[in-house]
């Protein structure tokens, strides 16, 4: 039988937290909340959005002052790639790889049949770039390690689609402005392949994470038995 095709929201999950996928495909209903949906959605509106006044711009969901997100968008603007980002050839894009698959949220730079190809139909110039939009707050620098799993799964998807290597991805973060370049790496290839390996050996519910932090703001902590301890206790106040 051949390996199971995972996804690249379980494989996200997976990293984050191997338990907590093993509840989430236990529901039913596993799309994203309607407020994360609102803030994937700024990534489609940047020419728009930098029309908008101080007024408008508070009553979207960003998680910046107006002010501050216009000149953070401003910056975006400024990127080569802004045309690309900003209307993109390929929106919300399902990637069938041969491990993985799941949603690009963009696809920037021609693909398959759209690009040149040279006398013996290979195709030529760069390839195409997916990018994944992340509701949430970027760290400092870089992206948060699920999302670079994510954009790893995305970049083998799109490689394997297209016969070609694609070793760079973009994830956004739509709601503070902010876009980063994720190449690929023999360390993030590592890590995209534990996550596969973790939700394909997944039978049972894994191991608790006692007493970390991600258990705080987990929807399924009621039913994961994880006993969560204040900073109080911990530190034996």
């Amino acid at each position: 039988m051949p390996p199971e095709t995972a996804t690249f929201t379980d494989l996200a999950t997976a990293t984050y937290c191997p338990r907590q996928l093993y509840y989430d495909r236990r529901e039913d209903d596993r799309g994203p909340p309607p407020e994360a949906t609102a803030r994937i959605d700024l990534a489609f509106r940047y020419p728009a959005l930098l029309r908008m006044d101080d007024a408008e711009l508070r009553a979207e969901p960003i998680d910046r002052p107006p002010g501050e997100y216009r000149t953070a968008l401003e910056r975006i603007a400024e990127r080569p790639d802004w045309a690309a980002l900003s209307d993109p050839p390929g929106t919300r894009v399902l990637l069938d790889g041969k491990d993985a698959r799941g949603v690009a949220h963009k696809v920037l730079g021609a693909t398959g049949d759209e690009g040149t190809r040279d006398e013996d139909g290979e195709p030529t110039g760069d390839p195409p770039v997916p990018v994944i939009v992340s509701p949430g707050e970027p760290p400092d620098c870089g992206v948060w390690k699920p999302q670079s799993v994510r954009a790893v799964a995305a970049m083998h998807a799109l490689s394997w689609v297209e016969g070609r290597r694609v070793r760079r991805a973009l994830v956004e973060y739509p709601a503070h402005a902010v876009v980063r370049e994720v190449r690929l790496s023999v360390r993030r290839s590592g890590a995209y392949r534990r996550a596969l390996r973790t939700v394909r050996g997944m039978e049972g519910p894994p191991a608790r994470l006692s007493g970390s932090p991600k258990c705080e703001s987990c929807r399924h902590r009621t039913n994961c038995g994880v006993k969560t301890r204040s900073l109080r206790s911990l530190i034996g106040l």
